[in-house]
């Protein structure tokens, strides 16, 4: 594998907790959402440090904040589709506990590499 910067940034690490997480959760829908909403939610917590991977290895601090951007609005996608696996019952509060905490760090944490507008 490669040796690169962004290995070494704990909200890369984070983001990966997050991915096995929501693949962990996704076990326990219906079949019937494999190609849908299980789908969705795994492509879009992959998002999430394949653009903090991405934007590490820009140069420009515009390029680079673009990708911590998308990570954070992938944050907001996973955010919606949770909420949805919950009105299916697909997921209850309890199922949800732990990944709403690592969301809102690795959101927290993308915040704060963005510069203030």
């Amino acid at each position: 594998m490669l040796k690169l910067n962004h290995k070494k940034l704990s909200v890369w690490k984070k983001s990966l907790e997050l991915v096995k997480e929501i693949y962990l959760l996704t076990r326990k829908f219906p079949i019937e959402e494999k190609y849908v909403l299980m789908s969705q939610l795994r492509r879009a917590a992959i998002s999430v440090p394949s653009n903090i991977s991405e934007g590490s290895a820009r140069k420009s601090k515009v390029e680079r904040e673009r990708f911590f951007e998308i990570a954070r609005s992938s944050l907001v996608e996973i955010d919606t589709q949770i909420e949805i696996s919950l009105d299916l019952d697909y997921l209850n509060e309890k199922d949800i506990e732990k990944l709403g905490l690592q969301a809102n760090e690795i959101f927290a944490m993308l915040s704060a590499m963005l510069s203030p507008r």
